[in-house]
């Protein structure tokens, strides 16, 4: 085996996730845990969006997963998130 073979194997992945779409949600007092269809899950300080901080936990469980898991959405609250926008992290403009 070449070099480059025993290099190519050692990059490869046991498990390639092909998705990044939401399954479900869960909160905690200071986070927001968006469990993928591939199996990570994304933990997010609530603190990044003023509109769910402020919620209450009833308004909190009350969101649809959108656009097939691309989005999320609170219709009582008005407030849109993509869980690509997630994974990105924090935008330092918004501080």
């Amino acid at each position: 085996m070449t070099d480059r073979n025993q290099l190519s194997d050692k990059l490869k992945r046991s498990f390639v996730p092909n998705s990044t779409l939401a399954k479900s949600l869960s909160f905690d007092d200071a986070n927001i845990h968006v469990q993928l269809l591939d199996g990570r899950i994304i933990v997010v300080p609530l603190i990044w969006f003023p509109r769910l901080h402020k919620a209450s936990a009833e308004q909190l469980a009350v969101y649809e997963i959108s656009g097939g898991g691309i989005g999320l959405h609170w219709p009582e609250l008005d407030e849109d998130l993509s869980v690509a926008g997630l994974l990105a992290g924090a935008d330092m403009r918004s501080t």
